[in-house]
């Protein structure tokens, strides 16, 4: 039988969340190792590369992977600057995944396919806590682990463009006139929208961005034309809180945006929920059905989907997970980060207990942790790996001691929708204070404390509205 302890920690995706979970193993003397997809550190980041981050570098850099960067010698940005994602992961993950103390660690091309128990699937009980992970690559190569740190995201998976949940009629045949979530539109991709009509459809700061990008290609080109398409009766999520924004860069996008819908320059429709798509004369007819079961539709070049991102847990279908049914994140953390309570700036502090599963020494952790709710921030997830580490090198106080620091929004959550689109929150919420959250509990059919590993104690065990 393998031995818990002579096996490494696995964290798989070595985008911002993975490597401080790297750099964090480094600092608690544990044994790791980074399983990375694509080909660089920060690939899911350098699709995006083009958009400029509405969060200063200070929330951006994990203070353990800082201070590994320090003692290298490296010359930090200022932290003030709003850096992009090209910036983010050439000023900072590219130099912290070469450091000698991750590099060796760090697995490229490496994509997982599944996660179980070795020689158990998920119905076996006993010796299941002693047993090591499995993980089974795509290029057929196998590795165990004493645990898993799961920071691969929600890049990959994005949401539908049709209402209720499900595909539109005829979405999976007109993929030749969908975009991604965040296209070039001024740079590689502009061939693509110059002196067209491209509909976004997306509430989110995604569809935010890009409208605010073929904006300013309507404005130089002739022909361009832009029209953005949300399901709600108000786009006042979008607008966000304006001057009330802890983040000005924050602020300002929904105040640009708003700009430019009250000047015409972007028509808006709103109760806009997709119904089918269908080509037309090398353009694509998109289909509204109304609540009244009437239709109406429009026809246009391209179709931004930026209609959010949602978890892929099916590499973990042999673990033993016990998720909420509304987020796909854990059952504890799920009213903590509920998009329908709270705005990314009211998320309270929470840690390795709200993100534990019955799988003991499994965790989704950075964007993957959030499920569908699109209220994370990045400092988040690095408060997430700070706990979870912490815990799996046996250190209970500090896995406990969570302090989360976010900044406001100026909007309650994503229900925001007055018709003039001047929600207010009031005063911004008192801080919770550090080690305070939701403790799992039997109710949540998990143990008061995740089940030991081999280090820890006896009782004891990471683009959407707040992306930064």
């Amino acid at each position: 039988m393998i031995a818990l302890d002579e096996l490494p920690v696995v964290v798989i995706g070595a985008g911002p969340t993975g490597l401080a979970a790297a750099a964090h193993l480094h600092e608690r003397g544990l044994t790791f190792a980074v399983l990375e997809a694509g080909d660089t550190p920060g690939a899911a980041v350098r699709q995006w590369g083009h958009v400029r981050v509405f969060s200063p570098w200070r929330f951006n850099i994990d203070p353990a992977a800082r201070r590994l960067l320090d003692e290298a010698g490296w010359v930090a940005p200022d932290p003030e600057a709003l850096p992009t994602g090209a910036e983010l992961v050439g000023d900072y993950l590219q130099p912290l995944a070469e450091l000698p103390q991750l590099k060796p660690h760090v697995r490229y091309g490496a994509r997982v396919e599944a996660i179980s128990r070795l020689g158990l699937d998920r119905l076996r009980t006993a010796g299941r806590d002693t047993a090591p992970f499995l993980l089974r690559l795509a290029d057929g190569d196998e590795l165990f682990a004493r645990a898993v740190i799961d920071a691969s995201g929600t890049w990959r998976t994005p949401n539908v463009l049709g209402a209720s949940g499900l595909p539109a009629w005829g979405e999976a045949d007109a993929t030749r006139y969908l975009e991604h979530a965040l296209p070039d539109v001024l740079g590689v991709d502009r061939d693509r929208f110059v002196g067209r009509h491209t509909l976004v459809v997306g509430a989110g700061h995604s569809a935010a961005n890009t409208l605010l990008s073929l904006a300013e290609l309507a404005e130089t080109t002739p022909g361009t034309e832009v029209t953005w398409a949300i399901r709600t009766a108000s786009p006042a999520r979008t607008y966000g809180g304006g001057d009330a924004d802890a983040l000005p860069a924050r602020g300002a996008l929904g105040s640009r945006l708003r700009a430019h819908v009250d000047a015409g320059r972007i028509r808006l429709l709103t109760g806009f929920s997709v119904h089918a798509l269908t080509p037309a004369d090398d353009r694509v007819r998109v289909v509204v059905r109304h609540a009244d079961g009437t239709d109406e539709s429009v026809t246009v070049d391209r179709v931004v989907a930026a209609t959010g991102f949602r978890p892929d847990h099916s590499i973990a279908a042999e673990l033993r997970l016990d998720l909420d049914p509304i987020l796909g994140a854990t059952r504890a953390l799920a009213p903590l980060i509920d998009p329908n309570e709270h705005s990314c700036g009211t998320v309270p502090p929470h840690g390795v207990d709200e993100l534990a599963h019955p799988e003991s020494g499994y965790y989704a952790v950075g964007m993957k942790a959030y499920g569908r709710a699109p209220t994370f921030l990045m400092a988040t997830g690095y408060e997430q790996v700070r706990s979870v580490v912490a815990a799996l090198a046996g250190d209970w106080v500090a896995a406990r001691d969570v302090q989360l620091d976010l900044p406001a929004t100026g909007v309650c959550n994503s229900n925001a929708g007055s018709a003039s689109g001047d929600d207010c929150c009031g005063p911004a919420p008192t801080a919770v204070s550090a080690g305070r959250g939701l403790a799992t509990g039997i109710s949540g059919g998990l143990l008061s404390a995740p089940v030991s590993l081999a280090a820890a104690p006896a009782d004891g065990q990471l683009g959407g509205c707040c992306a930064s």
